[in-house]
């Protein structure tokens, strides 16, 4: 009896000890398990293309408000290379050109923003996500930073000199300027650099399909020159505003950050 009551009792307490549904589920994943995941998987290049057309927009804004104040371009290094050969003819027929210093200053900063990006993608995975946010997060900031001292050190006079604060803005905006074009290799969509247009012209126009339904690359090409017009616009317009280059710049960096959001919540690529 006495074994007989022992055994109904260790059932008992196994009954009571045993899940009331069955196996116990398991632990919910942690946020920063989510977080991390979502961060280390590589976005969708399925209409990425979108953003970085996007950024035609940024370097149109950028270029127009650049030449008019500082009289060389951020983005457009085939502008710039051609201002530095004219500054160097200009030694031999003094005054020298102020805009050797200027296009110079711009060009290698693009040429040294464009060494460290491309290092940068390459070392952590070119379309990580936390990559992406990384990359125009700084491209964000270096706007901000660049915007920040033309808002609280305008330059005195407009005679085209060559101060710190002209060079220094102008250096920041021109080296995150590549990161763009990086971006663009990175996602293998190697045409759209935000940089170049005249490659997308002849490519455009000697296309065969040209006037064919259905056409990707054609619309592309198409639409690349178009919003860096619509960019061109809007930097001339408050290049001449009472804001100058400081709301082009604000707005560039307000237009970075947005597109840091856009990569975060990129959907990701299909797992194998």
């Amino acid at each position: 009896m006495t074994s007989s009551n022992n055994h109904r009792g260790l059932n008992g307490a196994a009954d009571e000890e045993s899940p009331l549904l069955g196996r116990p589920k398991p632990p919910a994943r942690s946020a920063v398990a989510k977080l991390r995941k979502t961060l280390n998987a590589e976005v969708s290049r399925s209409w990425a293309d979108v953003v970085l057309l996007l950024c035609y927009i940024v370097t149109g804004l950028l270029d127009s408000a650049s030449t008019q104040a500082w009289g060389a371009f951020v983005s457009m290094q085939t502008g710039n290379t051609v201002y530095v050969g004219l500054g160097i003819a200009s030694i031999f027929y003094p005054p020298i050109s102020t805009r050797l210093w200027r296009s110079g200053v711009s060009l290698l900063c693009f040429c040294l923003g464009s060494f460290l990006f491309a290092r940068f993608h390459r070392l952590f995975s070119p379309k990580r996500r936390w990559v992406l946010c990384v990359s125009f997060m700084a491209q964000s900031l270096l706007c901000v930073a660049a915007a920040t001292i033309v808002t609280l050190r305008p330059p005195t006079t407009d005679d085209g000199s060559a101060d710190w604060n002209i060079l220094v803005p102008l250096a920041l905006v021109a080296f995150q300027s590549c990161g763009q074009a990086v971006t663009s290799r990175a996602l293998k969509y190697n045409a759209l650099t935000s940089v170049v247009l005249t490659s997308i012209y002849c490519d455009l126009f000697s296309d065969q399909d040209l006037f064919s339904p259905g056409n990707p690359e054609r619309n592309r090409r198409a639409a690349a020159p178009l919003l860096l017009l619509a960019g061109a616009v809007v930097g001339g317009v408050i290049a001449h505003s009472p804001v100058g280059i400081m709301g082009a710049l604000w707005l560039a960096a307000i237009l970075k950050f947005a597109m840091v959001v856009t990569w975060f919540f990129w959907p990701a690529e299909e797992e194998d």
